[in-house]
């Protein structure tokens, strides 16, 4: 049996109502002959007659009485079915599927969210702050619909958009800096140096860069302290503990606030970060309109930044 279409079952319900195919016909802006064809083959597939005319115009058959509320009810699914799809696609509702590197949280993902909940309070947001090869992987595997990851990242299977985001590294003391302009590797030979990513020292891209520049410039830098987060690092710092390393944005406020002593290495050591999708997947509107509104809170973050940026 073929199934009812929308439009039949739609001429089938004003008939129904209004008594009478002319006019059913002209709510429906269509002329009768083709509103009485298609309730025909209405009828047709599904092997009943649904009407019978009187005096008085169109009679429902017993058949077309247990049709109609089915009608009705299978016209408001597929209304509501419509409404949905309109209210999905103009992210009124859905969910947000997003990864970032584990520090976004410290200085990104609160204005971002805050930003995005203003205009669409009713989309669910799920973030996810694992490390960005974390994140690649889950984006990769369809567990997430895209990411913002600190580059380098293995871009197997994925869509790598240019860098949208620049955080560069500086260096933190409690003590006044010899070179507030620029710390070249030298200007640290003998001072006690705390080190971040104790966990992954040797592959850390940081700690890769700093052992290639001490052996450039024939000098060997020995961490008197070692800890996980960078954040940690700062504010072992900030007790006069040691001079750390650490990402500007992810430590820009406690800088403000302890009114430590930085600057930038010199050369510069940027950290460079780029949306990744799925290659040949599909985002949602709603993470689209996510990472729509992220380029919008970068702009506005590195705008808070005194470093230079770099050369493109």
């Amino acid at each position: 049996m073929q199934l009812p279409s929308v439009r039949q079952l739609k001429y089938f319900i004003s008939a129904a109502r209004i008594g009478s195919f002319a006019g059913a016909a002209a709510e429906n802006h269509i002329a009768q002959p083709s509103l009485s064809e298609q309730i025909g083959i209405l009828e047709h597939n599904l092997e009943v007659s649904l009407f019978t005319r009187t005096s008085r115009g169109l009679r429902l058959t017993d058949a077309g009485r247990q049709l109609l509320p089915l009608a009705e009810n299978s016209l408001s699914s597929i209304r509501d079915f419509a409404e949905w799809s309109r209210r999905l696609r103009s992210v009124e509702v859905g969910v947000v599927s997003f990864g970032t590197f584990s520090s976004a949280h410290l200085f990104l993902l609160t204005d971002l969210i805050r930003a995005f909940r203003s205009l669409h309070p009713n989309v669910r947001i799920n973030t996810t702050g694992l490390n960005s090869s974390e994140v690649a992987d889950s984006v990769r595997s369809g567990a997430l619909e895209a990411g913002l990851v600190q580059l380098p990242v293995d871009d197997r299977d994925l869509e790598v958009s240019p860098a949208v985001f620049t955080d560069q590294v500086v260096y933190i003391s409690k003590d006044p800096l010899p070179r507030p302009e620029g710390m070249r590797i030298s200007d640290m030979q003998g001072r006690p140096l705390i080190l971040a990513e104790s966990s992954w020292a040797l592959s850390d891209p940081l700690r890769i860069s700093l052992l290639e520049r001490s052996q450039r410039a024939g000098i060997r830098l020995e961490p008197v302290i070692e800890v996980e987060f960078g954040t940690h690092a700062a504010r072992l710092a900030a007790e006069g503990l040691g001079d750390a390393f650490a990402s500007f944005h992810v430590v820009r406020s406690l800088l403000e606030e302890r009114e430590l002593h930085w600057a930038p290495l010199d050369p510069p050591y940027f950290e460079r970060h780029a949306f990744i999708t799925k290659k040949g997947g599909s985002i949602s509107p709603a993470t689209s309109e996510f990472i729509r509104i992220t380029h919008r809170v970068i702009q506005e973050l590195e705008s808070l930044s005194p470093l230079i940026p770099p050369a493109l």
